[in-house]
């Protein structure tokens, strides 16, 4: 891991110092450092700096520094690349970002020494169809969400696992989640929890007009079709919140296990029980 590509969330007051912290230390151990553009700013003599959807393809490492966000959106441009990512946090929750910005440079010591576990985790595949033509196709960490807007009356949504009518919505929305994105938008719905390792898929409704649907947990490889046969609405679908698709009547949304895996480094000290524990208050008053 010679080639460490770094971005960072501009806009948190502590990222310049991080950034400056991170590349002299990594200059220092003879590394060569990559920055992206907008990240390059933030420090005075920045070296190589390079467009974020082309420093995937040009690290050995990437270092996400900022929040969830910030690393989901390197997630889906590592895509098939297999360049592991550090996320450290530099405020919020940050579930995926566990590592905090304290810890940054004994972490980033732990790897190169070999002591940092690096997991696997699972991505979704999305695309839509229109009648035969087919509109867009995006890959996401987190979660495919297909939901209505403010103003737009209750949706209805009829869903196909393996080709066949598994059950319909009548509700605020649908969220198709990943174990990783469990403990995000599907957890506030009423999700359940899953070990976020596993190959699986979540299916949790948003504010169900039927009680007895329930969140549904499926064998990751088990492809999906959610048609939307509700028209005359604003429906949109968003791919880890940060990319929209418009929808119409009829459209249909096809969600498999994508191929590519997204590695993320984790400090084998730190389980995901411990995690939870942390974030969620879990066993606390």
């Amino acid at each position: 891991m010679n080639r460490v590509g770094i971005v960072a969330k501009v806009d948190r007051p502590q990222a310049r110092e991080v950034v400056a912290r991170l590349v002299e230390w990594l200059a220092k151990h003879g590394k060569q450092v990559l920055l992206e553009k907008e990240t390059a700013e933030l420090v005075a003599h920045p070296g190589p700096a390079v467009r974020k959807s082309d420093l995937p393809a040009q690290s050995d490492l990437l270092v996400v520094l900022g929040g969830d966000g910030t690393l989901l959106s390197m997630a889906r441009l590592v895509g098939d690349l297999g360049v592991p990512i550090l996320g450290v946090n530099l405020g919020g929750l940050g579930f995926l970002t566990a590592t905090a910005e304290a810890e940054l440079i004994p972490t980033v010591e732990a790897l190169f020494r070999g002591e940092m576990l690096v997991e696997d985790r699972m991505m979704l595949a999305a695309r839509v169809r229109r009648g035969e033509e087919r509109l867009t196709e995006h890959v996401a960490l987190n979660d495919v969400v297909i939901t209505k807007s403010a103003m737009s009356r209750i949706i209805t949504l009829a869903v196909s696992v393996e080709g066949q009518y598994a059950t319909g919505y009548r509700a605020d929305g649908l969220i198709i989640s990943t174990p990783t994105g469990s403990t995000a938008y599907c957890l506030s719905a009423g999700g359940p929890i899953v070990y976020p390792t596993m190959d699986a898929v979540v299916l949790t409704p948003i504010c169900s007009h039927t009680l007895t649907n329930r969140p549904l947990v499926l064998p990751a490889r088990l492809p999906i079709e959610v048609t939307l046969l509700t028209g005359q609405q604003e429906v949109m679908l968003t791919l880890d919140g940060q990319v929209g698709v418009a929808l119409g009547e009829g459209d249909v949304v096809e969600v498999r296990q994508a191929a590519p895996r997204i590695r993320l480094v984790r400090d084998p000290r730190r389980h995901f029980f411990s995690v939870l524990r942390t974030k969620l208050k879990w066993g606390e008053r």
